[in-house]
């Protein structure tokens, strides 16, 4: 049911079977590991490209929820995912190996959650029981194709933030035990006029509270709703701007309550600069570290905001600046 002007009630309230996160070594250096369900000791994955590796942890994250909801993957009706890759050729190709009806979407790091609210609307509409969803990324292929190659050594601001290794997946179902899903706040494009692929958080706070406001707003709610609303990968430098925004707004949130993946999912020893990103942060912490925390009856409301900046290695040939948005997906046992 379509509520207010960006949002819909799912009635039915989509169960999250199961979920599961893989990740590279680094990765599984970082404070969340043991909410990661495969570690990898090499950022090659074996394979002959990182393109490949990419691939291998989308595959291997899909096969994982799969196994622990104990649903055959030919008993599953769509699978939906997107990542940072042109032509998102991570899913795709993972999608070829997986053999699941297959929906790719783009919506760079906000992928995880756009597919997570996709998902649940099929299933919230009855059209399918089974709705597997997911998102990748790799520090590799994505500095490869958005900044330099890291085998180039090229020294990066204090702003930048380092993309996440890994990949998460998510099985829905009409019917069954776990969290559910109960509404979701599609974002509108939001651009500052940022141009500077080193300051990804700086351009996307903006799209995160005016996502964050319109959940508010159209499910006529307060803040303190949730016991937990966290963005996806705005890092510390973004982190702080939306914060700072959203008391000029007027929205309070409770500080210990509002939390960022990228701030969270590497340690302090880390040296990430500004923090994680990428389409895996929101994805590895969300549906690993935070629906872990939810099942155990730590979290009981979440409200997950993924950030996604939509710009291409051409847009920013061209000096275009960056197009920002955001999606909220609400959570709750």
């Amino acid at each position: 049911m379509f509520k207010g002007h960006q949002s819909f009630i799912f009635e039915s309230k989509p169960v999250i079977l199961a979920s599961a996160a893989a990740a590279g070594p680094f990765e599984g250096q970082g404070p969340l590991a043991k909410d990661i369900d495969l570690i990898h000791d090499d950022i090659w994955l074996g394979q002959n490209s990182f393109e490949k590796a990419e691939k291998l942890l989308l595959e291997e994250a899909a096969e994982k929820a799969l196994e622990k909801a104990g649903i055959n993957k030919y008993d599953v009706g769509m699978f939906i995912s997107g990542d940072l890759m042109n032509q998102i050729i991570s899913s795709s190709f993972a999608a070829r190996t997986i053999g699941i009806p297959y929906l790719g979407i783009f919506g760079a790091c906000s992928s995880s959650m756009e597919g997570l609210a996709i998902a649940a609307s099929y299933v919230d509409g009855q059209k399918v029981k089974y709705v597997l969803t997911g998102a990748s990324s790799h520090n590799s292929t994505a500095e490869k194709q958005f900044r330099y190659p890291n085998e180039y050594g090229a020294q990066k601001p204090p702003t930048s933030q380092w993309t996440v290794t890994g990949a998460g997946a998510c099985l829905l179902s009409t019917h069954g035990k776990g969290p559910k899903i109960t509404a979701a706040t599609i974002g509108r494009i939001v651009d500052m006029g940022i141009s500077d692929p080193f300051n990804m958080g700086a351009a996307m706070a903006p799209a995160a509270v005016d996502t964050i406001e319109a959940h508010f707003r159209d499910m006529g709610i307060e803040p303190d709703y949730y016991d937990i609303i966290v963005t996806g990968d705005l890092g510390a430098v973004g982190h702080k701007i939306a914060l700072d925004k959203l008391i000029e707004s007027g929205v309070r949130l409770p500080e210990k309550s509002f939390g960022d993946c990228g701030m969270m999912i590497y340690g302090k020893d880390q040296q990430v600069f500004a923090g994680g990103s990428g389409c895996a942060c929101s994805a590895v912490v969300v549906y690993g570290h935070l629906l872990n925390r939810m099942r155990n009856g730590e979290i009981r409301k979440m409200l997950a905001v993924a950030t996604g900046a939509l710009h291409s290695p051409l847009s920013y040939q061209q000096k275009e600046s960056i197009p920002c948005i955001a999606h909220a997906v609400a959570i709750e046992m």
